[in-house]
């Protein structure tokens, strides 16, 4: 796994501030966001994209590029295939992002308007659409199968992952590298959402993004990416790789409801949710962990926690959390970034606490993570993502057991 996060950059510091329950949304440093009547976001702190990759590619690529490229680097590490291990035309990369080069395209529409057409950058293209994250990291580490983008707004990532481990299943590949960016932090992606009314106007990093209370306010806009390598359980054996945890259900449904508001019911949820026990095999009360999406939206959290209540019912032992009140909300990445968190759950048998969650909302019937019940195994968890559009995606994944436990 590899991570550049609000929270840190690095899979393993992210992990370690997600369960110290840190908060890493802050006053907005990257431009002056006084008009938009927003003042707080999840930003990515100290990143100096030369740490893992090139200077030219970091130099020439918009932000959401060198993020991808920056936790792909970490990951493909990790997962110790640096070096080689695998065929190139074994090796894929399904990469998600929701709304792609943001930085760029509000960077060259102003030069244009200022300068004229012909100050436009050539660059601007190839900065700009979604899918450059996933080939700029198939040129990264030379993967010769299969290179795609995925784009289902808040869905990105979660769909990549999912894609990704039927795409492994199908044996059309050895090894897939998959994840979600985004670097939304800007002028004009802060203007968006605020006009929308869908970002919190709270000033108070502690208390601006709390999913599942009852104040609930908006969500705040978060930035960043995460990577996973997937690869086959025969692969990864054969070549002794350290086995994280296991990807063994994917749920993907359409609400085909709204442009932007979730059924209100959540039906499309619930059987999204439900596809990725049936393919993983397991039931309801098998699940120890759901991490929400949880955007901290009323709309949002009252959909999700009744369709979780319908598939679980009201006395399961399953605790629900989302760390969208640490991060932020990273869009097109949140999937990314919420699999590591959950993966980090299974590893050191500790769920992330809801933070900042102070009064919970009736309308919200799910049992909460907190200080007093985070302590436990995670045998099995789902890591949920919903998107505007009516997305739904849903990845089961199950705690690894090496032969000698």
């Amino acid at each position: 796994m590899g991570a550049v996060t609000p929270l840190g950059n690095s899979a393993a510091e992210f992990i370690d501030g997600i369960l110290k329950s840190q908060v890493g949304i802050a006053p907005i440093t990257k431009f002056d966001a006084t008009a938009t009547g927003i003042t707080v976001a999840g930003e990515v702190k100290d990143f100096d994209a030369t740490k893992r990759i090139d200077k030219k590619s970091a130099k020439r690529n918009d932000l959401f590029t060198q993020y991808a490229m920056y936790s792909a680097a970490e990951a493909f590490e990790n997962a110790g295939l640096s070096d080689g291990g695998v065929d190139p035309e074994e090796l894929g990369v399904i990469y998600g992002s929701g709304i792609g080069g943001l930085t760029t395209i509000e960077e060259q529409v102003i030069k244009m308007h200022e300068k004229g057409p012909k100050r436009v950058s050539p660059l601007f293209v190839p900065n700009s659409i979604v899918n450059m994250a996933a080939g700029d990291v198939a040129i990264m580490i030379n993967a010769q199968n299969t290179s795609q983008g995925i784009v289902t707004a808040c869905s990105s990532a979660t769909n990549a992952i999912g894609n990704a481990f039927e795409y492994l299943q199908l044996g059309k590949a050895q090894v897939i590298v998959t994840g979600g960016s985004e670097a939304s932090v800007n002028q004009i992606g802060i203007a968006g959402f605020a006009s929308l009314t869908a970002l919190s106007k709270s000033e108070d990093p502690q208390q601006a993004s709390i999913p599942f209370d009852r104040d609930r306010n908006g969500f705040v806009m978060g930035e960043g990416a995460a990577t996973l390598v997937l690869e086959t359980l025969d692969h990864a054996q054969q070549r002794h790789a350290p086995i994280l945890a296991e990807v063994v259900g994917y749920g993907t449904t359409s609400d085909a409801y709204h442009m932007t508001a979730p059924d209100p019911e959540g039906k499309g949820a619930t059987r999204a949710m439900q596809q990725a026990l049936n393919q993983a095999h397991i039931t309801p009360d098998q699940v120890d962990y759901i991490n929400a999406h949880g955007t901290s939206t009323a709309a949002n959290d009252s959909a999700e926690a009744q369709a979780i209540e319908r598939l679980f019912g009201q006395n399961s032992h399953v605790k629900v959390s989302s760390t969208k009140g640490m991060t932020g909300h990273l869009l097109g990445a949140a999937g990314a970034i919420e699999a590591v968190a959950t993966i980090g759950a299974m590893q050191q048998s500790q769920m992330p606490v809801n933070v900042g969650v102070q009064h919970q909302d009736e309308a919200c019937p799910v049992t909460l993570v907190n200080d007093e019940n985070k302590q436990a195994p995670v045998e099995y968890a789902l890591s949920n993502s919903f998107g505007f559009g009516g997305h739904n995606a849903v990845i089961a994944l199950k705690r690894w057991h090496s032969e000698d436990e």
